[in-house]
């Protein structure tokens, strides 16, 4: 029988065999890819409707990027900030001009960005604003994902993500998304900063109230607080803008970047902000061998630049727009709720028809991959070099699944 031959049962197996369980992965093995296509092992095509949580914006190996992996890696490709690398200069300048910030402090993963933030903003909070010392506390939401450190847990409401993993870190207040009234009312000369994602990805691509974001802006300028924008997932395209914090016309005052700024390629992510911020850092207080590497910052450099020139922002607003409108026809046909901005998606699925990973598994089986999050809602985040046709058979296929 056919079923017999096929790979991908026994590589499964394989993988799960001598590797820890903290994913769930679709069984669903992938060898090769391009564009927003991936290949498995059988030689299966599947659209990728995932792109690594936002990770792959501009697609799999796109030949920009790649050219740019093959070029430094003939060359150099690591030699820890104890020396300056001829990289290095560029990717810092032309980043900082794209968040319109002084300064960039290059790391790897997004929660070494995230803990980075948290650093710098308690630092700052005892050398700029005078906070007595071990006093400082920042303001996070709930519903929030910022990575999974043990600080970062510490102020999780995902219990799956915080449970077992204690004692946690203090210095952390917790209020409703979207609340500005809880917010305010948390905020006290002891705060630093308010820590916030845009848009919410983990918790189901929750976009909060209009005039949300300005409110939280207005807060922390009056009180004299950092707005730290968590921009890992929601930015660099994937909203429309370079930034989600740009639909509302708020600039905050540190970026957190990852995913997309290593094109899929190589783990990259920064804090991006003005010296009055991240100056308050002096050599030994922070760092990483691997962070700002030269294949990184080569790698980073060509992301940055293919965002300067704005065709990945249109791209995710006009094609967007089509996603929506198509997911939305769906409402009451099995949907029951659709969120997002641009290629970003949150569906909510009538929890009697089935669950989140169910619909994932049955999207597989039609060749799109999705993932599912908190029960009955599943993520669609294409690469923003998806095209109209595979949109509308994204949007195909999920009506077929939910049509049974």
């Amino acid at each position: 029988m056919i079923e017999d031959m096929l790979r991908t049962p026994a590589a499964v197996q394989d993988a799960e065999r001598h590797t820890a369980h903290n994913y769930h992965p679709l069984p669903v093995v992938i060898s090769s890819a391009e564009g927003a296509w991936v290949t498995d092992v059988d030689g299966k095509r599947y659209l990728d409707c995932l792109a690594g949580y936002s990770a792959l914006n501009f697609g799999h190996r796109h030949p920009t990027l790649i050219a740019a992996a093959h070029a430094q890696l003939d060359k150099l490709t690591l030699t820890s900030r104890a020396f300056i690398h001829d990289q290095f200069a560029d990717f810092c300048r032309e980043l900082a001009a794209l968040c319109g910030k002084d300064l960039v402090l290059p790391m790897n993963t997004g929660a070494e960005a995230v803990e980075t933030g948290i650093k710098v903003a308690r630092k700052w909070g005892y050398q700029v604003k005078g906070v007595p010392a071990d006093q400082a506390n920042i303001v996070v939401a709930e519903g929030n994902f910022h990575g999974r450190t043990t600080t970062i847990v510490s102020f999780s409401t995902d219990s799956d993500a915080r449970a077992d993993f204690g004692p946690y870190t203090p210095g952390f207040r917790i209020v409703p998304y979207g609340d500005l009234a809880a917010l305010t009312e948390a905020v006290d000369e002891h705060t630093v900063a308010v820590l916030l994602e845009p848009i919410q990805g983990e918790q189901g691509v929750v976009v909060p109230p209009e005039g949300y974001l300005p409110g939280v802006r207005r807060l922390c300028t009056e009180r004299d607080v950092l707005f730290i924008a968590d921009e890992i997932q929601s930015g660099l395209g994937r909203t429309g803008t370079t930034f989600a914090c740009e639909q509302e016309g708020v600039v905050p005052d540190m970026y957190l970047l990852g995913k997309a700024l290593g094109g899929g390629i190589v783990p990259v992510s920064a804090v991006a902000a003005d010296t009055n911020v991240l100056g308050v850092l002096q050599p030994g207080q922070h760092g990483s061998t691997f962070g700002g590497n030269p294949l990184a910052c080569a790698v980073a450099t060509e992301v940055v630049r293919l965002l300067a020139t704005g065709e990945f922002q249109r791209r995710s607003t006009e094609l967007g727009e089509r996603l929506h409108t198509g997911l939305r026809g769906l409402i009451g046909k099995g949907l029951v709720a659709v969120r997002g901005r641009g290629l970003w998606a949150g569906l909510d699925l009538d929890p009697s028809l089935m669950s989140g990973r169910e619909a994932c598994e049955r999207l597989m089986e039609r060749g799109v991959l999705a993932k599912d999050t908190h029960g009955s809602t599943i993520r669609l985040a294409p690469p923003l070099v998806i095209t109209e046709e595979e949109i509308d058979h994204a949007v195909a296929q999920v009506a077929a699944v939910l049509a049974g």
